[in-house]
């Protein structure tokens, strides 16, 4: 027989992986072929990068194409931004963490559309950053996107579950 704890656990699990699993399939046979969510939040995370790079005092460029793909730094050949680096399979990995571990709906209701505000900043900064290793250290340019920016990506999604965990799953319906 197994504890209460062992059971919210497997609760936790089970409701999880059937969230993120069902939003993968849902994501690739419906969403991702459809086209339009990844373009718009390729769009908004190149359109906040080139911002962002301006801010900074680079001259930019924008690819041409009706969807931002390839944005940089005059005097590079830019970045190209395929749908897997978009951040929506982030959002949806955090998302069904929220909505699996155990917390009051009113906080997940704020809550979440405001972790998938911060990891989408974050991503227009690794995003900025990347497109200035292309103007300084071209050959940088893979690990830092394969692996660096992978793990602080993630590391920053963690401490959002940390902050969820520790702030906001101990509070009950009643409190």
């Amino acid at each position: 027989m197994m504890n209460t704890a062992g059971r919210k656990l497997v609760r936790f699990l089970l409701i999880f992986f059937a969230l993120y699993f069902g939003w993968t399939i849902l994501y690739d046979q419906l969403i991702n072929p459809w086209g339009k969510l990844d373009t718009w939040v390729i769009n908004a995370s190149s359109s906040g990068s080139i911002w962002l790079l301006k801010l900074l005092g680079y001259n930019t460029f924008i690819g041409p194409s009706e969807t931002i793909r390839t944005i940089g730094i005059d005097g590079t050949h830019g970045l190209w931004i395929g749908d897997p680096c978009n951040g929506i399979t982030l959002f949806a990995l955090f998302t069904s963490f929220i909505i699996a571990f155990p917390g009051q709906w009113k906080h997940k209701l704020w809550f979440i559309p405001a972790g998938i505000l911060f990891i989408h900043f974050m991503n227009v900064i690794r995003i900025t950053a990347l497109c200035v290793i292309v103007l300084y250290r071209p050959d940088w340019l893979m690990f830092n996107h394969t692996y660096l920016f992978q793990i602080l990506m993630y590391l920053f999604i963690f401490g959002l579950w940390w902050i969820w965990i520790s702030r906001f799953s101990k509070k009950t319906e009643a409190q």
